[in-house]
């Protein structure tokens, strides 16, 4: 048995079809995409096509929450702001129904043919938890409570990882379309099942990234998407964390003085 796990796809189009492309050539027997298909780069309702197209089981994600709900009455009042114009862009590439349909994605995914297996995009508890090498064994107690799978298969950090807890695993698969792990390639799980248990191997694909950059320019998003987008643009181009770290450079600017986002985006990347 293989088990393929695609996560944090994020409207980057040329990296999920280079992934779904490699996949193919695996001979796997299922897909599981967790989480996060859209917003980050341009093409999020594409992805969303193409996802829904290849029948597999789609986890909800923080991002789909984001897409789904804005414009809503649910939706915090903040998100109206420029910072939150990606969002913006990508919830006008779907309909009411799709972006209901977008909030209606289960938040994990198990089935009884894989006992072994947990799926969720962040964690039992939230879409929007991160897992660390150094994230103490009483909070992961907290994320995964009463789950029994001995192996968690999640996606969200965007950068694959394998932490021991109690008797089992949890299992980051990297991220398909934001590789923050220093490398410029879409990047999935494989699952494969042996007498010893699962073995896991982190795939790491090349993609036509000049492609996928050319993109923000060609659909209007690097102009539109305001600021953020320059940062998702970058992510890209470089593989390297930059929404995180502006964010945490931006609030202690914002505390000191006046500064406009647009002005705040040009000061970091001037760092």
């Amino acid at each position: 048995m293989k088990v393929a796990v695609m996560a944090d796809i994020h409207g980057n189009l040329q990296a999920f079809e280079a992934a779904l492309k490699d996949y193919a050539d695996q001979s796997a027997d299922l897909l599981v995409i967790a989480g996060d298909v859209v917003n980050g780069a341009p093409d999020s309702a594409a992805c969303w096509e193409l996802a829904k197209s290849t029948g597999s089981p789609i986890i909800r994600g923080n991002h789909e929450r984001y897409v789904g709900l804005f414009g809503t009455a649910n939706a915090p009042t903040e998100w109206s702001s420029d910072r939150f114009l990606p969002v913006q862009w990508s919830a006008a590439q779907f309909s009411p129904e799709d972006r209901e349909r977008l909030t209606a994605l289960p938040c994990d995914w198990t089935h009884p043919d894989l006992p072994d297996l947990y799926f969720c995009h962040s964690s039992a508890r939230s879409d929007s938890d991160s897992v660390a090498a150094y994230t103490p064994a009483s909070e992961l107690d907290a994320m995964f409570k009463g789950r029994k799978a001995p192996e968690i298969i999640r996606g969200h950090n965007h950068s694959p990882a394998v932490r021991y807890w109690r008797e089992g695993r949890i299992v980051t698969a990297g991220s398909v379309g934001l590789t923050l792990y220093g490398i410029p390639t879409a990047q999935y799980l494989l699952l494969t099942e042996s007498p010893e248990g699962w073995q896991i191997e982190h795939r790491s694909v090349e993609y036509d990234i000049d492609a996928a950059l050319a993109r923000f320019h060609e659909s209007g998003y690097i102009t539109h998407g305001g600021p953020m987008a320059r940062l998702f643009y970058r992510e890209v181009a470089t593989a390297s964390f930059q929404i995180v770290p502006f964010m945490r450079h931006y609030m202690r600017w914002s505390a000191e003085t006046a500064i406009s986002l647009e002005a705040a985006v040009d000061r970091f990347l001037r760092i």
